[in-house]
């Protein structure tokens, strides 16, 4: 039985993976200064490990770096250059976030040969397409809704800092739901109107769903995908088995 690694290193935190072939057995969250001495817990600790991938969006610590190198087996850097199960269609493959592609690939490997939307809800909003035919399009990037929040505090000058969690009221009553809302609601109709307008182009869509702020929509938008918060280390996790 293989025993793989898998890194997903994003904007705000990280996840560190263990998959006994597609069986994930361990999932930890850990901040970027964490990384190096998680590395080598998990490598001492599992000596059974055979291969890892790295899928980083930002760019790699020194000490982060030199973990990697001192693996005791070998570690892909995840990018549009490695065997994936569709084609890329987009016109700049080496600028795609290694994220949205894992996404997608896991998705694929869940729904092949349909239609497939894909969105990931973390720092920022990404959108992406796969054909029936199996052709990854590309998509669309949008603020995350963190990112939208400070952006309207540090934009203006008397708009408060605003958290996501709080009172939600239909219609604001306060300066502080007034943001909470326009923020939330508009996260949410942005996401509905791509689902609308690709189910309009694109026959039998199916939608999946993953990032920490997933769980801000509303339940009419959730009950209509496919949610998977661990939608991009499963998919890292496939394309390394493809890789291997």
């Amino acid at each position: 039985m293989s025993h793989q690694l898998i890194f997903d290193i994003g904007n705000s935190s990280a996840k560190v993976a263990l998959f006994e072939e597609t069986t994930l057995a361990e999932h930890i969250h850990a901040e970027h200064d964490e990384l190096p001495h998680l590395l080598s817990t998990m490598v001492a600790e599992h000596p059974m490990l055979e291969c890892a991938i790295l899928s980083s969006v930002i760019p790699l610590t020194p000490a982060m770096q030199e973990a990697i190198e001192g693996l005791p087996f070998p570690c892909l850097i995840m990018s549009s250059n490695l065997q994936m199960p569709f084609n890329i269609a987009y016109k700049t493959p080496e600028t795609l976030g290694p994220d949205r592609l894992a996404a997608a690939a896991e998705a694929w490997a869940q729904q092949p040969g349909h239609n497939l939307l894909v969105i990931d809800m973390g720092t920022a909003i990404t959108y992406d397409l796969v054909t029936a035919e199996g052709e990854y399009l590309g998509g669309n990037i949008a603020p995350g809704v963190s990112m939208r929040f400070k952006a309207l505090n540090h934009f203006t000058g008397k708009l408060p800092l605003v958290s996501k969690a709080g009172r939600r009221t239909a219609i604001g009553d306060t300066t502080e739901t007034a943001i909470r809302e326009g923020v939330l609601q508009g996260v949410n109709y942005e996401i509905e109107g791509y689902i609308r307008e690709c189910s309009n182009k694109y026959t039998n869509l199916l939608v999946f769903l993953t990032g920490g702020d997933a769980k801000f929509l509303d339940n009419q938008t959730k009950s209509r995908t496919f949610a998977d918060g661990l939608l991009v280390i499963k998919g890292l996790n496939r394309i390394l088995t493809l890789n291997r």
